[in-house]
């Protein structure tokens, strides 16, 4: 019996099943075992099980997304509600308002204050100056032990270093004389206009300043200074060798300050004073303050640090004037700087200035708010600023006192005006009148005290 071999080769496992077969009745019989052919159940199971879980999860992706499509609009609405709350923050943080409220920042103010305090204890030992060294030293101590504790709020300790600031400043070395004249620290009463009279160019030049020339000694000497170029700039004063000359407009000699409004030295803004044949202003575009002495024509310059400019911290109380960031202002033998800083929190800072030398000899910071002021002027060492009533009526609301550091928020002294906007108003020792640029017309008042 002839015997062959049957290879049946079943894809169904991509295995080969060999099937030994044999001859019979002219046919060839073999076995096949059909096992082969069975239905993979449990690999089916298996792949239906992982088709199963796999549309669970994208069914769980596809909830995620459709919340997602509804969480993203409420999530986005958050941020902007975020970035709208702390708008403000992000101001503070970029101007730079809360750098000083740093630490180490704090410690180098105090060790200045303290260096300032031991010279002055030095040099004129007093009680005040002792009693000022101890709690300078106290305050020193408190800001080391905020390094470990916040036992102080920063805020409240920066504060507390104006106020040390002020009165170390007012122990250094203002001379006697400068004291001496001011027999009653605080003003007490404001006349009626003694002079309203329009400006000599026109009365569409609504900013500027006037006045006489407040050195003690100097010769009678009357200036007038009209803003131009959008009651922003100027490059003439004009100058009147008597009061009749001034009051009938003739007789007068504009000195060139500079040679155009945009040159460096022109003036920017109504802040100008006039102290010992010098104009004292502030220089055209810059922190700088300016002097141009009419005498010998020339002009020195001096940066006034932190100062804001160009409209940043201008006096604005109702009827509101452009370009008076920094006022300029004159006494007994000084000339001082009213400005504001950032790092003061736009409260009004004065400064005092050698007039010779054009350096600040010191600096006492306020609690006052500069946008809340109308206008500022000295006297006797003693800043006052004014609010506007109405139209017709100004009124001295504050008082800085420099010899004390005193802040008084009680006054109530009323005064008249012309018109709503003042653009300029300083003090004169020499005849001890204010004088004020209101809307293009120059008033002059008595003072008593």
């Amino acid at each position: 019996m002839l015997s062959y071999l049957l290879v049946l080769t079943v894809i169904v496992t991509a295995e080969a099943q060999k099937i030994q077969g044999v001859q019979k009745d002219d046919s060839c019989v073999c076995k096949l075992s059909s096992s082969i052919w069975a239905f993979p159940t449990v690999r089916f199971e298996g792949v239906q099980k992982q088709l199963q879980t796999c549309e669970e999860n994208v069914l769980q992706f596809i909830k995620k997304v459709k919340d997602g499509d509804v969480q993203l609009p409420m999530m986005e609405r958050t941020l902007k509600n975020i970035k709208t709350r702390l708008k403000r923050f992000e101001y503070l943080n970029t101007s730079g308002l809360y750098n000083s409220l740093h630490l180490q920042q704090l410690r180098d103010e105090l060790d200045a204050i303290y260096y300032t305090a031991s010279d002055a204890q030095k040099k004129s030992p007093s009680k005040e100056t002792n009693d000022l060294l101890k709690e300078v030293t106290n305050a020193r101590k408190d800001v080391e032990n905020m390094y470990k504790n916040n036992i102080f709020n920063l805020e409240t300790m920066k504060s507390r270093l104006r106020d040390l600031n002020n009165r170390v400043q007012t122990c250094k070395t203002i001379p006697n004389d400068f004291r001496s004249t001011c027999y009653q620290r605080i003003m007490s009463n404001i006349s009626s206009p003694v002079v309203t009279k329009l400006n000599s160019i026109s009365k569409s030049y609504i900013s500027g300043a006037w006045g006489r020339d407040a050195k003690r000694g100097s010769k009678e000497r009357y200036w007038e200074h009209c803003l131009v170029s959008g009651n922003q700039l100027g490059n003439t004063v004009r100058m009147y060798n008597s009061y009749e000359d001034f009051m009938a407009s003739k007789n007068y000699k504009d000195e060139y300050i500079a040679s155009s409004y945009s040159h460096a030295n022109a003036v920017q803004g109504s802040g100008t004073i006039l102290y010992d044949n010098t104009v004292f202003y502030q220089c055209y575009g810059t922190a700088e303050i300016c002097s141009f002495d009419i005498t010998t024509k020339v002009t020195k310059r001096m940066k006034l640090d932190g100062a804001g400019i160009n409209n940043k911290f201008p006096f604005c109380y109702y009827s509101c004037r452009d370009w008076t960031d920094i006022d300029l202002e004159a006494d007994q033998d000084a000339v001082w700087v009213i400005y504001a800083t950032e790092e003061n929190h736009g409260n009004i800072v004065v400064s005092r200035l050698d007039p010779l030398s054009l350096n600040i000899t010191h600096t006492w910071k306020t609690h006052l708010f500069k946008r809340s002021v109308t206008s500022t002027f000295m006297v006797c060492g003693v800043l006052y600023a004014t609010r506007f009533v109405n139209t017709y009526q100004e009124e001295v609301f504050y008082a800085f006192d420099t010899a004390t550091g005193q802040e008084i928020n009680t006054l109530s002294l009323p005064f008249e005006k012309v018109s709503a906007g003042i653009a300029n108003l300083n003090y004169n020792p020499v005849d001890r009148r204010l004088y004020m640029y209101n809307d293009g017309y120059l008033l002059a008042y008595n003072t008593f005290s």
